[in-house]
């Protein structure tokens, strides 16, 4: 269990509830990196200086200031800062309840485990979960922390109450001039596949899965430099491209997630799609040509059309085969001729060189 954070009691009405506040959340950044000098690898400390007197001063030594439009400064010492009034420095104090919809994520801050004091009663504690669990609403409340007082929501979460703080309203910026201008039409096709794309990024995905690659591959980096070894390449993720064809790239797009998960994607989905690396493609004229209509092929005709170039293909076979017969059979006779034109000239000869025969 870590430790607490806060102790104090949450109030509403004449009802307290004496609490602690735990840290919900732990912010990881991977192996701590320190300045050091390049050239021996030596600590490099950040010294607290002092301007006027040229030399270092001790923290104890250290107090608040504050600008003043006049030019000077303003110190306050943690005795000034003790006598303002926080009213919320020891309670939460509650002071409505709200629907959990009505206040806007951007408000959302830190978030705190809410268990209960020492030896304090649980009824109390109980009490207030049920209440807002039944109602389906938070309680907004104020808080100090570190001597800064915060809005703060108390929700429920399975059978423990969760504070989470929030910025003030003037904390939040304006968004005024951010959003795109509202001229663009967009098609039915577009949306339809910018759903599909949604559908196909979120099957079987797990949010609790998710790893921070950023400090995995520091710490294998530091691993191999201290071992000394060459650090492998880490693959860099490509930015986006300016996209021509919007459809296209939706498609691609989801061919590409049911590629990495192995499965089968339609050949034309998986041509690339032509991009820009951030400027728009040049016009070739104001004026597209105008596109010829597709031509309806009726049912049926596709397999004619494959019978006929088989028997065509079967009928070009059928002349090569006779015709190779009829000039091997040629060749054939020829060489029948020429043999029976050398046996009847050698005939002669072989008569008169006979021996006779005796009478």
């Amino acid at each position: 269990m870590p430790r607490s954070v806060w102790t104090g009691s949450i109030t509403f009405g004449l009802v307290a509830v004496p609490v602690k506040l735990y840290p919900a959340t732990e912010t990881h950044s991977g192996p701590v990196l320190h300045q050091v000098h390049r050239e021996d690898g030596s600590r490099v400390r950040l010294k607290r200086f002092c301007e006027a007197e040229d030399q270092e001063v001790e923290y104890g030594e250290i107090a608040k200031g504050w600008d003043a439009p006049d030019g000077g400064v303003v110190v306050l010492t943690d005795e000034d800062l003790a006598t303002l009034p926080v009213p919320s420095k020891k309670i939460i104090d509650v002071v409505a309840f709200v629907p959990a919809e009505q206040i806007d994520p951007l408000r959302w801050d830190s978030p705190y485990y809410v268990g209960l004091g020492d030896k304090a009663p649980a009824k109390p504690y109980m009490l207030l979960r049920e209440a807002l669990r039944d109602s389906g609403q938070v309680a907004v409340t104020k808080v100090t922390m570190r001597s800064r007082e915060s809005l703060a929501v108390l929700r429920v979460m399975d059978d423990l109450l969760v504070l989470q703080t929030m910025r003030w309203p003037d904390e939040i910026r304006s968004a005024e001039g951010l959003a795109p201008e509202e001229d663009t039409t967009l098609r039915p096709q577009e949306l339809a596949m910018a759903k599909s794309l949604m559908e196909t990024l979120s099957e079987g995905f797990d949010l609790d899965a998710e790893k921070d690659a950023y400090a995995v591959a520091l710490e294998e980096l530091l691993d191999a430099k201290a071992h000394g070894a060459t650090p492998a390449p880490v693959p860099m993720a490509e930015g986006g491209a300016e996209v021509i064809d919007l459809m296209a790239a939706l498609r691609s797009s989801v061919a590409a997630a049911k590629a990495q998960r192995g499965e089968a994607v339609p050949e034309e989905a998986a041509e690339p799609v032509e991009a820009t690396g951030g400027s728009p493609a040049p016009k070739a004229s104001k004026r597209a040509p105008a596109k010829t209509p597709a031509r309806t092929t009726p049912a049926g005709t596709t397999a004619r059309s494959a019978t006929a170039k088989a028997s065509t293909a079967k009928t070009a076979t059928a002349k090569t085969a006779s015709t190779k017969a009829a000039v091997e059979k040629d060749t054939r006779a020829k060489k029948s001729t020429a043999k029976k034109a050398a046996a009847k000239k050698a005939a002669p000869a072989a008569r008169r060189t006979a021996p006779r025969r005796a009478s």
